[in-house]
């Protein structure tokens, strides 16, 4: 692909202040996971990166609500977290935390040289302060009027109405969110990352050089660009978080921004200590992050900052950010638990992970913000899962099992109709590659779903029962096809619905194929004896799906 010799692909690090959700799932770690399991089904030499982003202040926040230490908080939500992907199928290579010894000696160590570089800014400012939490609040704990837009639940990073980048201490009428109180003001010193002065370079580096990227990520960075870059803190006030390591920084932390993505490089270090400069320092490595919108500006302009800063380091490739999931229509809101946690979904559907997965990609918020609602979850369920693809391997199997003992028959003359389906079944392969090369999943498993449809239809057209009255070789050659067809379909949909093809690799006992053997018709050799099988999907009744429409506003809060 391209002119790469490798793939870096990093997803976004979820918070560990709780568990992670539906929306997480579509938006990152979906998205990033299929594009990493079709490199490799291309031989590729991939990386995907994952990890628990576990600073900041809303963790020492539950800590102190909890009466907990924010370390006891970390460690239990990051091995939910960690316990969740892996149930779901994620392919990280490696899933590590900030929380960890390495990480420390990383960010400390990319403070350390961005400082000794003179690349920072110290300054002594006032900040807001909250006499009744006692602390000095981040950016993300005051709320305000957006002094661009009148805006008036504007958070002191980005008013979420205008989408503009905006200074804490510009906001109108300013108030905690952790209190709810009007704060004061108090000066404290603080070093800072001149993003003003690399605006010329960004501007070029996004908007010339990359006008590849998404739409919604260009059109946020233009407007954060237009508005006006300013100095950013890149520490605070907090006695949770990676100490500042220079003198004079007593009581002070890294702040989690800056932190977090640097977890992607120690990470790397953690998984290849002796060669991971390779995946950072070698322009032959594309990488890639997979984010949500509102990571945005953390990883097209305030990352790509740091890294250009620090030299030496290569940037993103691409940033195909995906747009927020609803849920029944209304924000996914943890503060209210109006969402579905992928821990809980697995407690009331065991063993069927991608149906969640492939409903989240068919409704993947990759251009506009998408909705998930329990009926679509079922409709889609049992109108496409179980009537098409669940349908298309069960036939073909049964009829194998009946009339050729289940052992793959013997492939006979082919018929012109035979051919031209056969044509327009592989034809598909430049379509799948341009669609996944290009970050657009949802397109990609609408045309895997296609594939489907043309053996279903093959499978009624021959009429394979029938003919296998008068013309039993007849029916081996139009069973041999739908087989073919069959163990191709475990090559296009492995890096959608990886727990479905591992069924069927083993109904069929062949697996471990490759992207370049795709289109290929001797993949199931004649006499080969399949395995006996079970239905791939199970229809999912009304009962069910009224019971989680009743457990999502039971719990509401």
């Amino acid at each position: 692909m391209e002119n790469y010799k490798r793939f870096l692909i990093t997803s976004a690090l979820p918070y560990a202040n709780g568990p992670v959700h539906i929306g997480h799932l579509a938006g990152v770690y979906i998205p990033a996971d299929i594009y990493a399991r079709y490199l490799r089904l291309r031989g590729e030499e991939v990386l995907f990166i994952g990890g628990s982003d576990e600073h900041g202040v809303p963790i020492a926040l539950k800590a102190r609500e909890e009466g907990s230490t924010p370390q006891k908080v970390v460690d239990r939500y990051h091995h939910l977290i960690k316990k969740s992907f892996e149930d779901f199928g994620i392919t990280f290579d490696i899933y590590s935390r900030t929380s960890s010894l390495i990480h420390h000696q990383t960010a400390s160590e990319f403070f350390r040289h961005l400082y000794d570089k003179g690349k920072l800014v110290e300054k002594i400012t006032g900040q807001y302060y909250d006499t009744h939490a006692k602390l000095f609040l981040a950016d993300r704990y005051i709320s305000g009027t957006c002094y661009l837009c009148g805006y008036k639940q504007a958070y002191g990073d980005q008013c979420e109405s205008c989408g503009a980048f905006i200074n804490a201490m510009d906001l109108l009428d300013p108030k905690s969110v952790i209190t709810n109180t009007l704060p004061k003001v108090r000066e404290t010193k603080h070093w800072y990352l001149p993003l003003d002065e690399y605006t010329e370079w960004l501007k070029k580096w996004i908007l010339e050089e990359h006008r590849e990227w998404k739409t919604n990520v260009v059109g946020q960075c233009k407007s954060w660009l237009e508005t006006g870059l300013f100095h950013r803190a890149v520490s605070r006030d907090l006695d949770w978080g990676i100490p500042v390591p220079i003198k004079g920084a007593e009581g002070k932390v890294l702040y989690v921004w800056f932190d977090a993505p640097i977890g992607y490089i120690s990470n790397t270090i953690e998984y290849s200590p002796n060669d991971w400069k390779k995946w950072w320092k070698d322009p032959s490595t594309k990488l890639v992050h997979f984010i949500g919108k509102d990571n945005i500006v953390f990883h097209c302009i305030i990352f790509p900052v740091m890294l250009k800063a620090h030299e030496g380091y290569i940037l993103p490739d691409n940033v195909p950010a995906n747009e927020f999931l609803n849920l029944e229509g209304e924000k996914i809101s943890t503060s209210r638990n109006w969402a579905v946690w992928l821990h809980e979904y697995l407690e009331e559907f065991p063993g069927q992970q991608d149906v969640l997965r492939y409903v989240l990609i068919a409704n993947a918020p990759e251009t506009k913000d998408g909705d998930f609602t329990w009926r679509d979850f079922q409709a889609r369920n049992n109108n496409e899962l179980v009537a098409i693809l669940g349908n298309f391997v069960n036939r073909v199997l049964v009829l194998t099992h009946k009339y050729f003992e289940g052992k793959v028959p013997k492939l006979g003359e082919l018929r012109d109709y035979d051919r031209n389906v056969l044509e327009k079944f592989f034809r598909s392969k430049i379509i799948l590659e341009n669609y996944l090369g290009q970050y657009h999943f949802r397109d990609a498993l609408k045309e895997a779903m296609s594939l489907v449809r043309i053996g279903n239809k093959y499978l009624t057209d021959t009429e394979a029962w029938k003919t296998a009255r008068k013309d039993i070789f007849r029916t081996a050659t139009v069973l041999n096809v739908a087989l073919q067809m069959i163990v191709n379909l475990t090559i296009v949909f492995e890096p959608f619905l990886p727990f479905t093809v591992d069924k069927i690799c083993r109904f069929i006992r062949k697996g471990n194929l490759k992207w370049s053997q795709f289109g290929e018709m001797n993949l199931l050799e004649a006499g080969h004896q399949l395995n006996p099988f079970d239905l791939l999907f199970e229809k999912i009744e009304d009962e069910v799906i009224e019971r989680q429409i009743q457990r999502l506003h039971e719990t509401k809060k």
